[in-house]
């Protein structure tokens, strides 16, 4: 098959003491989220619409939380390593769709770095790679401001 299609999603809870990591971007905020890597919501669903696009399994496959030497990991080495092993299948990344809910910060400043950062990691062009944001407009933990979620849809090309 010439096109496979991946779908990928994140959540991680919100707490103090922790950067909060967006796309590879640090984004200035009073909380973090919490996870055993870095814990970016966005990397991670890209990288589990990848693997879901290429029948690899999904990230706890390739990069567990029980293995420390994926301990505060950056996500952008996990992103970079994804790209690896779907390149091992004979595909390659085409574009992607991705949506982040979170309350707040307000993101829109911050994604030309974003999709300068995942463009770099994956060779495509930014472009190719669209981020948006939305509230749950205060509904549900995202609403309450406990934690954040990302959506990814991935299109991967035999090459």
């Amino acid at each position: 098959m010439a096109f496979r299609i991946g779908l990928g999603v994140d959540f991680h809870q919100l707490g103090e003491g922790r950067d909060l990591m967006l796309g590879g971007v640090h984004v200035p905020h009073t909380v973090g989220a919490i996870g055993h890597s870095d814990a970016d919501v966005l990397l991670h669903a890209i990288c589990d619409a990848m693997l879901g696009a290429a029948c690899l399994g999904d990230i706890g496959v390739h990069f567990p939380d029980t293995d420390m030497k994926y301990k505060n990991i950056d996500s952008k080495v996990l992103l970079a390593d994804t790209v690896k092993l779907i390149a091992k299948e004979g595909y390659a990344v085409v574009n992607i769709d991705s949506t982040l809910c979170l309350q707040e910060p307000k993101i829109k400043p911050y994604v030309p770095q974003m999709q300068q950062t995942i463009a770099s990691l994956i060779g495509i062009t930014e472009k190719d790679i669209s981020i948006k944001a939305t509230t749950t407009e205060q509904m549900g933990f995202v609403g309450r401001k406990e934690g954040v979620v990302a959506y990814a849809t991935v299109l991967l090309q035999r090459i």
